[in-house]
Protein backbone atom coordinates (compact mmCIF):
# COMPACT_ATOMS: atom_id res chain seq x y z
CA UNK A 1 0.00 0.00 0.00
CA UNK A 2 0.85 3.51 -1.10
CA UNK A 3 -0.04 7.38 -1.30
CA UNK A 4 1.14 10.35 -1.54
CA UNK A 5 -0.55 13.80 -0.44
CA UNK A 6 0.18 16.54 1.67
CA UNK A 7 -0.85 17.36 5.56
CA UNK A 8 -0.36 19.68 8.55
CA UNK A 9 1.09 18.24 11.63
CA UNK A 10 -0.96 17.82 13.88
CA UNK A 11 1.16 16.45 17.01
CA UNK A 12 4.73 13.97 16.96
CA UNK A 13 6.00 11.83 19.69
CA UNK A 14 8.57 9.94 20.32
CA UNK A 15 9.31 6.52 19.22
CA UNK A 16 12.74 4.38 20.19
CA UNK A 17 16.14 6.56 20.15
CA UNK A 18 15.54 8.62 17.29
CA UNK A 19 12.19 7.90 15.44
CA UNK A 20 8.95 9.88 15.33
CA UNK A 21 5.49 8.76 15.01
CA UNK A 22 4.19 11.22 13.43
CA UNK A 23 0.11 12.37 13.29
CA UNK A 24 -0.94 14.41 10.05
CA UNK A 25 -3.95 16.01 9.05
CA UNK A 26 -3.82 15.29 5.11
CA UNK A 27 -5.81 16.81 2.48
CA UNK A 28 -6.98 13.18 0.19
CA UNK A 29 -6.37 10.62 3.61
CA UNK A 30 -7.63 12.33 6.20
CA UNK A 31 -6.65 12.75 9.65
CA UNK A 32 -3.41 9.84 9.32
CA UNK A 33 -0.69 8.37 12.13
CA UNK A 34 2.71 6.98 10.43
CA UNK A 35 6.54 6.06 11.38
CA UNK A 36 9.60 8.53 10.50
CA UNK A 37 12.30 7.05 10.70
CA UNK A 38 14.76 10.04 12.32
CA UNK A 39 11.86 11.88 13.04
CA UNK A 40 13.58 13.16 16.41
CA UNK A 41 17.23 13.58 14.25
CA UNK A 42 18.60 17.47 13.67
CA UNK A 43 17.30 17.31 10.59
CA UNK A 44 14.32 16.17 10.52
CA UNK A 45 12.53 18.02 14.41
CA UNK A 46 12.35 21.17 12.86
CA UNK A 47 9.96 20.04 9.58
CA UNK A 48 7.82 17.84 12.03
CA UNK A 49 6.65 20.78 14.14
CA UNK A 50 2.73 21.25 14.86
CA UNK A 51 1.19 23.59 11.83
CA UNK A 52 3.65 23.32 9.52
CA UNK A 53 2.85 21.75 5.90
CA UNK A 54 4.49 19.42 4.77
CA UNK A 55 4.56 16.48 1.28
CA UNK A 56 4.31 12.82 2.83
CA UNK A 57 4.44 9.80 0.66
CA UNK A 58 3.24 6.77 2.77
CA UNK A 59 4.00 2.90 3.24
CA UNK A 60 2.58 -0.39 4.58
CA UNK A 61 2.05 -4.16 3.34
CA UNK A 62 -1.66 -3.83 4.55
CA UNK A 63 -3.67 -0.87 5.04
CA UNK A 64 -4.59 -1.26 8.77
CA UNK A 65 -0.81 -1.10 9.40
CA UNK A 66 0.68 1.77 10.93
CA UNK A 67 2.96 2.04 8.09
CA UNK A 68 6.03 4.41 7.51
CA UNK A 69 6.02 8.10 6.38
CA UNK A 70 8.64 9.88 4.24
CA UNK A 71 8.64 13.29 4.39
CA UNK A 72 9.19 17.11 3.03
CA UNK A 73 8.83 20.33 4.15
CA UNK A 74 6.66 22.65 2.36
CA UNK A 75 5.49 25.22 4.89
CA UNK A 76 7.38 26.10 7.81
CA UNK A 77 5.32 28.24 9.76
CA UNK A 78 5.70 27.05 13.50
CA UNK A 79 8.58 29.00 14.44
CA UNK A 80 6.53 32.41 13.21
CA UNK A 81 4.12 31.57 16.03
CA UNK A 82 6.68 32.11 18.85
CA UNK A 83 6.33 35.63 18.65
CA UNK A 84 2.20 35.74 19.72
CA UNK A 85 1.30 34.17 22.25
CA UNK A 86 -2.23 33.45 21.39
CA UNK A 87 -0.55 31.54 18.03
CA UNK A 88 1.33 29.48 20.01
CA UNK A 89 -2.13 28.41 22.09
CA UNK A 90 -3.97 28.81 18.79
CA UNK A 91 -2.36 26.30 17.37
CA UNK A 92 -2.47 23.92 19.75
CA UNK A 93 -6.06 23.97 19.87
CA UNK A 94 -6.45 23.66 16.59
CA UNK A 95 -4.57 20.74 16.65
CA UNK A 96 -6.42 19.64 19.35
CA UNK A 97 -9.70 19.73 17.38
CA UNK A 98 -8.62 17.91 14.18
CA UNK A 99 -7.80 15.07 17.09
CA UNK A 100 -11.68 14.89 17.35
CA UNK A 101 -12.14 13.73 13.75
CA UNK A 102 -12.17 10.04 13.12
CA UNK A 103 -8.80 8.52 11.46
CA UNK A 104 -8.61 8.55 8.16
CA UNK A 105 -11.83 10.11 7.19
CA UNK A 106 -11.14 12.70 4.39
CA UNK A 107 -12.46 16.06 5.07
CA UNK A 108 -10.75 18.06 2.47
CA UNK A 109 -12.79 20.74 2.69
CA UNK A 110 -12.13 20.92 6.53
CA UNK A 111 -8.50 20.78 5.79
CA UNK A 112 -8.87 23.88 3.27
CA UNK A 113 -9.92 26.30 6.42
CA UNK A 114 -7.55 24.70 8.73
CA UNK A 115 -4.63 25.91 6.04
CA UNK A 116 -6.04 28.89 6.09
CA UNK A 117 -6.40 29.65 10.06
CA UNK A 118 -2.81 28.77 9.64
CA UNK A 119 -1.97 30.92 7.24
CA UNK A 120 -3.48 33.88 9.18
CA UNK A 121 -3.11 32.84 12.76
CA UNK A 122 -0.33 35.80 14.28
CA UNK A 123 -2.79 38.67 13.36
CA UNK A 124 -5.61 38.47 16.22
CA UNK A 125 -7.85 40.33 14.26
CA UNK A 126 -8.21 37.38 11.58
CA UNK A 127 -7.34 34.76 13.04
CA UNK A 128 -10.41 35.18 16.18
CA UNK A 129 -13.44 35.11 13.87
CA UNK A 130 -11.99 32.00 12.02
CA UNK A 131 -11.40 29.95 14.55
CA UNK A 132 -14.57 30.46 16.18
CA UNK A 133 -16.18 29.77 13.17
CA UNK A 134 -14.17 26.78 12.86
CA UNK A 135 -15.31 25.36 15.59
CA UNK A 136 -18.71 25.51 14.31
CA UNK A 137 -17.81 23.23 11.19
CA UNK A 138 -16.09 21.30 13.11
CA UNK A 139 -19.64 20.65 14.69
CA UNK A 140 -21.28 20.16 11.38
CA UNK A 141 -18.24 17.88 10.76
CA UNK A 142 -18.98 15.25 13.62
CA UNK A 143 -22.75 15.42 13.12
CA UNK A 144 -23.79 18.05 15.52
CA UNK A 145 -24.13 20.94 13.11
CA UNK A 146 -26.21 24.06 14.53
CA UNK A 147 -29.44 24.90 12.99
CA UNK A 148 -28.77 28.85 12.26
CA UNK A 149 -31.30 29.68 9.40
CA UNK A 150 -34.67 29.95 10.98
CA UNK A 151 -36.45 30.41 14.42
CA UNK A 152 -37.07 27.55 15.80
CA UNK A 153 -40.28 28.86 17.37
CA UNK A 154 -41.86 31.02 14.44
CA UNK A 155 -39.41 29.96 11.61
CA UNK A 156 -38.56 33.47 10.99
CA UNK A 157 -35.09 34.10 9.47
CA UNK A 158 -34.24 37.86 10.45
CA UNK A 159 -33.17 39.11 13.67
CA UNK A 160 -31.69 35.87 14.90
CA UNK A 161 -30.43 36.70 18.46
CA UNK A 162 -30.48 33.53 20.18
CA UNK A 163 -29.53 29.55 20.13
CA UNK A 164 -31.32 27.85 22.40
CA UNK A 165 -29.04 25.30 24.63
CA UNK A 166 -31.36 22.87 24.38
CA UNK A 167 -31.87 21.95 20.57
CA UNK A 168 -28.75 23.77 19.26
CA UNK A 169 -31.52 25.99 16.65
CA UNK A 170 -31.71 29.73 16.45
CA UNK A 171 -34.17 31.69 17.84
CA UNK A 172 -35.66 35.42 17.04
CA UNK A 173 -35.66 38.27 19.61
CA UNK A 174 -38.82 38.12 19.67
CA UNK A 175 -39.68 34.30 20.76
CA UNK A 176 -36.69 34.55 22.98
CA UNK A 177 -37.06 37.73 24.93
CA UNK A 178 -38.95 35.44 27.59
CA UNK A 179 -36.00 33.36 28.37
CA UNK A 180 -33.20 35.26 27.43
CA UNK A 181 -31.37 34.57 30.77
CA UNK A 182 -31.20 30.82 29.35
CA UNK A 183 -30.44 31.49 26.17
CA UNK A 184 -27.07 32.16 24.60
CA UNK A 185 -26.04 34.51 21.85
CA UNK A 186 -25.98 34.45 18.57
CA UNK A 187 -23.48 36.68 16.81
CA UNK A 188 -24.32 37.77 13.24
CA UNK A 189 -20.34 37.14 12.10
CA UNK A 190 -21.47 33.44 12.90
CA UNK A 191 -23.94 33.31 10.49
CA UNK A 192 -22.15 35.48 7.50
CA UNK A 193 -18.83 35.42 7.17
CA UNK A 194 -19.12 38.83 5.90
CA UNK A 195 -19.83 40.38 8.84
CA UNK A 196 -17.18 41.35 10.98
CA UNK A 197 -17.33 40.83 14.60
CA UNK A 198 -18.38 43.54 17.11
CA UNK A 199 -18.41 44.42 20.73
CA UNK A 200 -19.24 41.33 22.47
CA UNK A 201 -19.44 39.25 19.74
CA UNK A 202 -16.75 37.14 19.67
CA UNK A 203 -16.61 36.34 23.31
CA UNK A 204 -20.36 35.32 22.96
CA UNK A 205 -19.61 33.32 19.65
CA UNK A 206 -16.49 31.20 21.36
CA UNK A 207 -19.26 31.02 24.19
CA UNK A 208 -21.56 29.43 22.09
CA UNK A 209 -19.04 26.79 20.52
CA UNK A 210 -17.41 25.80 23.40
CA UNK A 211 -20.84 25.13 24.90
CA UNK A 212 -21.77 22.79 22.64
CA UNK A 213 -18.17 21.59 21.70
CA UNK A 214 -18.04 20.54 25.22
CA UNK A 215 -21.82 18.59 25.30
CA UNK A 216 -21.91 16.52 21.97
CA UNK A 217 -18.20 15.94 21.74
CA UNK A 218 -16.33 15.85 24.93
CA UNK A 219 -18.36 15.34 27.39
CA UNK A 220 -19.13 11.69 25.90
CA UNK A 221 -15.71 11.23 25.25
CA UNK A 222 -15.01 12.22 29.05
CA UNK A 223 -13.06 14.83 28.08
CA UNK A 224 -12.99 18.98 28.54
CA UNK A 225 -12.13 21.81 26.44
CA UNK A 226 -8.99 22.07 26.71
CA UNK A 227 -6.76 24.45 28.33
CA UNK A 228 -4.97 24.99 25.24
CA UNK A 229 -8.48 26.26 24.13
CA UNK A 230 -8.87 28.59 27.58
CA UNK A 231 -5.51 30.28 27.25
CA UNK A 232 -5.70 30.89 23.70
CA UNK A 233 -9.18 33.31 24.26
CA UNK A 234 -6.99 34.76 27.48
CA UNK A 235 -4.71 35.71 25.03
CA UNK A 236 -6.81 37.11 22.63
CA UNK A 237 -8.52 39.37 25.70
CA UNK A 238 -5.35 40.82 26.21
CA UNK A 239 -4.95 41.71 22.24
CA UNK A 240 -8.87 42.20 21.45
CA UNK A 241 -10.68 43.95 24.18
CA UNK A 242 -14.04 42.10 22.50
CA UNK A 243 -13.19 38.95 23.56
CA UNK A 244 -12.72 39.61 27.50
Amino acid sequence: MQWTDEGIVIGVRRHGEASAILELMTREHGRHLGMVRGGFGTRMKPVLQTGNTVSVNWRARLDEHLGNFTVEALHQRASNFFGAPHAIYGVTHLAALMRLLPERDPHADLYEVFEGILDRLENPVIAAPMVARFELQMLTELGFGLDLDQCASTGATSDLIYVSPKSGRAVSRTAGEPWADRMLRLPDFLRDTEREPAGRDLADGFALTGFFLARHVLEPRGQTLTDERAHFIAALSRALPSVA
